[in-house]
Formats: structure tokens, C-alpha cells, sequence
């Protein structure tokens, strides 16, 4: 069957990188004046912090994403994220890719402005920049994803985000991957049950994974969780943290959504 023009292809993870990495390039004029900004900004919150006897919920900013294309785009950052907060999540994840998710660094400074809670950047980070745009910006980690980064590129800007202050989310799609993870001392594995290739969903390989993770290290299931039962699955599994984002972002009660999903007991890993 034809591809039908209407639905517009799904970008590889190389397409986006690629628009990561051209971003990146027009930073460096700016270099100077981020690491003032970076310098001048508040010492971060800490992230997340050892687990509690509860699975804590991260919730997401998140207006599309090239996996569900539009999810809700007249998303008001700082009012979905003040509802998240008084639904019990422990932090706010926030999307700061324009092209591919409609986020931005304006989001993430606004957010961070208006929770208690620490605040997530979630990008491509491919470069030292753009963990001093989110320092700039009020961000309290910075996601990390093995899928992007060789190991010693992956350690080196972990050791960035480590002296600037920023926790890292290391994220990884398979059990093979988590040797560089954990070689890049995260401050949590994120383990994505999202295929970055296809954007298939596989909460059964994403157990597996978490089970590999050793015991002292804190474990974020992200992807595919929609409903109290997948949380449950998935801290049986021995999840520390769930990350939800579209689910959450596309409600109407986004309070009540985070609400309805906090409270399930972690069980942890042996």
C-alpha cells in the first residue's frame, strides 16, 4: 500500500540529531554569555533523591512527540506542571526540543520558575551548551541517552552536568547498554521501553532491563505508561521512578491524572 501524504513520515532518530547538532553549532557564538547565565543561576534542587516506600512519578511537559504526533498543543507549560505537582509527582519532566516535540527553553525556565519540585531538561544533549542552557535555565538534571552518545563522550558530558551542579538521567534501550551507563555514574538509569528506531513500545523488554540494574541504583521506567496497573507492573518489575508524559500531557485533569497514578508501593531490586 502507498504511503498516504496526509500522515507525514516519522523523522529518524538521525534526522533529529541531525536539527540537534545544527542547533547546536549557532550555540557556540554564545558560549561566553551562557556561561554567564549558567555562573549567575541559582545552585539546582536536588533530583529525586533516594526512593521513598511509594514509586514517584516524574510528569512531562509535552505537546507532541514524533512517535504520537500532536498530543495537546495548546499545552500551558507552567499550568500543567503546577497541576502535576499538586497531584503528588515528585519532579516535571520538560521537553525542550522545538522541531520534533514543540517544546522549548522557555518552558523549562517558566516551569522551573513555578514548582517546587526539580525540573528535568529532556533533549538530545549532544554537547556541553546545552547543560549550560539548562543550568541557565533552572533545570535540576539533564537527560543522558547512551543510543546518541559513545562512552566517553557519554562520561565526559556526565562529568559536566556533574560539576555544574545538574543530576543526570542516563537513558537506555536495552541490556546492553548499561555497562556505559552506569560507567557514566548516573544519578538514575532511565530505562525507555521505546525503541528509537521503530517507536515501538516493549513494557516486557524494559522489565528485563530493570531487573539488570544493581540493586544502589535508583531506576526510572519511562514510556508507555498510561494507567495505575502499568505503574504497578512495572515496580514489581523494580522500578524506583515511572516517567509519564503523553498520557498525562493530553488530559484535561492533568491533577487528578498524576493523582491516579502515585501512592503504588515500590518493591525495589535484590
Amino acid at each position: 500500500m502507498p504511503p498516504n501524504p496526509s500522515q507525514p513520515s516519522r523523522p529518524t532518530l538521525e534526522a533529529i540529531l541531525a536539527v540537534t547538532r545544527a542547533r547546536v553549532a549557532a550555540l557556540h557564538k554564545d558560549a561566553a554569555e551562557l556561561e554567564r547565565r549558567a555562573a549567575a543561576a541559582p545552585v539546582p534542587r536536588p533530583f529525586l533523591g533516594s526512593p521513598g516506600a511509594a514509586v514517584g512519578v516524574i510528569a512531562e511537559v509535552k505537546r507532541r512527540s514524533p512517535s504520537q504526533g500532536a498530543i495537546r498543543a495548546d499545552l500551558d507549560p507552567v499550568a500543567h506542571a503546577r497541576a502535576y505537582v499538586r497531584g503528588g509527582a515528585v519532579a516535571v519532566s520538560v521537553l525542550t526540543d522545538e522541531v520534533h516535540f514543540g517544546g522549548s527553553l522557555d518552558d523549562l525556565s517558566r516551569v522551573a520558575a513555578a514548582v517546587s519540585a526539580p525540573v528535568l531538561r529532556k533533549d538530545f544533549i549532544v554537547d556541553e551548551l546545552q547543560i549550560l542552557e539548562a543550568k541557565a535555565a533552572g533545570a535540576s538534571a539533564v537527560l543522558l541517552i547512551v543510543r546518541v552518545l559513545p562512552p566517553q563522550r557519554l562520561r565526559a558530558l556526565a562529568a559536566v552536568a556533574r560539576a555544574s551542579g545538574l543530576a543526570t538521567l542516563v537513558e537506555v534501550h536495552g541490556a546492553a547498554e548499561l555497562e556505559p551507563a552506569l560507567s557514566a555514574d548516573p544519578a538514575a538509569v532511565g530505562v525507555n521501553a521505546r525503541d528509537l528506531a521503530s517507536f515501538a513500545v516493549d513494557l516486557s523488554g524494559a522489565e528485563a532491563v530493570i531487573g539488570r540494574v544493581p540493586a544502589g541504583v535508583s531506576v526510572v521506567a519511562e514510556s508507555g505508561i498510561e494507567t495505575r496497573q502499568d505503574v504497578e507492573r512495572l515496580a514489581a518489575a523494580g522500578a524506583d521512578f515511572v516517567l509519564v508524559g503523553t498520557s498525562l500531557a493530553r488530559r484535561s485533569d492533568p491533577e487528578g491524572a498524576v493523582r491516579a497514578l502515585v501512592g503504588v508501593r515500590r518493591i525495589g531490586r535484590d
